[in-house]
């Protein structure tokens, strides 16, 4: 048995409204149908599974904490094809790493739910005696295997599904006992799909957010989690914190009170620091002005997301920068990244290093903060008069309704995505950085930034361009995009050399 890639079978139109109990019922009964492992899954015990976990082991409560007492955990990512591995991964990245939260990333086999080549992939590493996957297959494993995960460690789990398609994967991660779960609508359909539409994208995680309420309402509160950007290019904030806005009001029209946040780091300090404040500030206000008072959404900063330098040196240089860049920014967590970016799937040693690297960082940058600064302060209201007329136009283009606003702002691109794979998404924005570093827009295409806003841009790229004695063209986006993995020699030239 094996579905590839399942059809939606709603019948109904797209609409943000909760998914009804009667037809989620349903939706349930046909989801677990499609493998095998699905019949192990039994909501009532999980949610006892979960209740009889201490506190320190529920991310919701964890990241509550954190918030509370103005820390910034760690998490890494991390997942390999047999579950003796994955166990050996997690305890390394818990003793060795330190790591706050501990992560069950899938393979790709079963991010595009073709559980046949995961099962075969999981067979093949379990003769070779080395991972053949590039992640858990979490489906193949099922809810009573994937609990011993839950079990052999004393930190809470999270699912990094990286997928467009949660629904069977979350069913068998949340009854094992994992109590966090990435992933969202736009953010992940964009980032991850060529064909998939947006609206296809919504209604799946529709359903990933329903069974997350419905835990919620038998007594088990989840933390689910907006991914940011995995697009492995320069996203500008206010782009990021617009997806923030609308996937978190999409998951909380489903019953989602517990709901975090994502961001790339643009690697300009007060920008990313801006960014999160900015993006919590602003999901706050929308969600209340749609009636939706009572959603925590803490914020998390993710290690740099493009192209990483061959240099484990400059590697090292990223890793704790970017600790400090979450520190700075009042981050609840920050997702770890290691020396080996550039090489690939790191080993548990060289991913624990990265931990710890980040872990030193945040400390040393724990007390530091921008408020008050003018330059600060002035990034931040720029944040804002950007991301506002996006989002108001996107609510405007639904008549109140998200979901179908999202839709037609994609489909006439007032919201668009710098190269995107998906054939939805218009892509025609641009951002390159400017003479001071910030990430800018050197093309908004056809969102409804303010021609004043797109003035301070252009201007700031202009001047770049001359002082490199350039064309001011999209050639600046270009390499805007591969700048921070070169060789450092050409980045940081010696004064002395001639």
């Amino acid at each position: 048995m094996d579905t590839t890639l399942p059809p939606d079978r709603s019948t109904t139109p797209l609409s943000a409204a909760q998914i009804p109990e009667d037809e989620f019922r349903v939706m349930r009964r046909e989801n677990l149908a499609r493998w095998p492992t699905g019949a192990e899954v039994d909501i009532d015990e999980a949610v006892a599974f979960h209740k009889s976990m201490p506190p320190h082991k529920q991310l919701a409560w964890v990241m509550r904490q954190a918030v509370a007492q103005k820390k910034c955990l760690t998490q890494p990512r991390g997942g390999v094809a047999t579950i003796e591995m994955q166990k050996d991964l997690m305890r390394v990245l818990d003793q060795d790493g330190l790591a706050d939260i501990l992560p069950t990333t899938t393979d790709s086999y079963t991010r595009n739910e073709q559980f046949s080549a995961a099962q075969k992939g999981l067979e093949e590493s379990q003769k070779a005696g080395r991972s053949m996957l590039n992640g858990y297959p979490m489906v193949n494993y099922g809810v009573r295997r994937s609990r011993e995960l839950i079990e052999c460690v004393d930190k809470p789990a999270i699912v990094l599904s990286g997928t467009a398609h949660p629904k069977l994967t979350a069913e068998i991660g949340l009854a094992a006992g994992f109590s966090g779960y990435l992933g969202s609508a736009i953010a992940y359909t964009v980032s991850y799909t060529k064909d998939l539409s947006i609206e296809l994208g919504i209604r799946n995680h529709q359903y990933l957010d329903r069974l997350a309420a419905l835990y919620a309402e038998k007594g088990v509160e989840l933390h689910r989690r907006h991914p940011g950007f995995l697009t492995g290019t320069n996203i500008p904030p206010s782009i990021a914190i617009v997806t923030c806005v609308l996937d978190a009001l999409l998951a909380a029209n489903q019953g989602v009170r517990h709901y975090g946040l994502e961001l790339g780091q643009t690697l300009h300090m007060v920008q990313d620091a801006a960014a999160i404040q900015v993006c919590r500030e602003l999901c706050q206000e929308y969600l209340v002005a749609q009636g939706f008072n009572n959603v925590f959404t803490p914020v998390t900063s993710l290690h740099w997301m493009g192209a990483w330098p061959q240099d484990e040196a400059q590697c090292a240089a990223l890793v704790c920068y970017g600790g400090t860049l979450a520190a700075v920014g009042g981050a609840a967590n920050v997702t770890t990244k290691s020396t080996h970016e550039a090489i690939g799937i790191p080993t548990a040693k060289v991913n624990a290093e990265g931990l710890r690297m980040t872990r030193m960082a945040v400390y040393l940058a724990r007390h530091i903060r921008l408020d008050g600064f003018d330059e600060f302060e002035r990034e931040k209201e720029l944040i804002r008069r950007e991301v506002r007329p996006i989002v108001n136009k996107t609510l405007e283009m639904g008549d109140g309704d998200v979901a179908i606003g999202a839709v037609r702002a994609f489909e006439a691109g007032v919201i668009d995505i710098p190269w995107s794979p998906n054939r939805h998404v218009r892509g025609k924005v641009m951002p390159a950085r400017d003479a001071d570093g910030y990430l800018r827009y050197f093309e908004k295409g056809d969102m409804p930034i303010p021609d004043d806003v797109m003035d301070f841009h252009t201007e700031s790229l202009r001047r770049r361009a001359e002082q490199e004695n350039v064309p001011l063209s999209l050639d600046l986006a270009v390499q805007s995009v591969f700048d921070i993995a070169e060789p450092l020699k050409r980045l940081q030239p010696s004064p002395l050399v001639v």
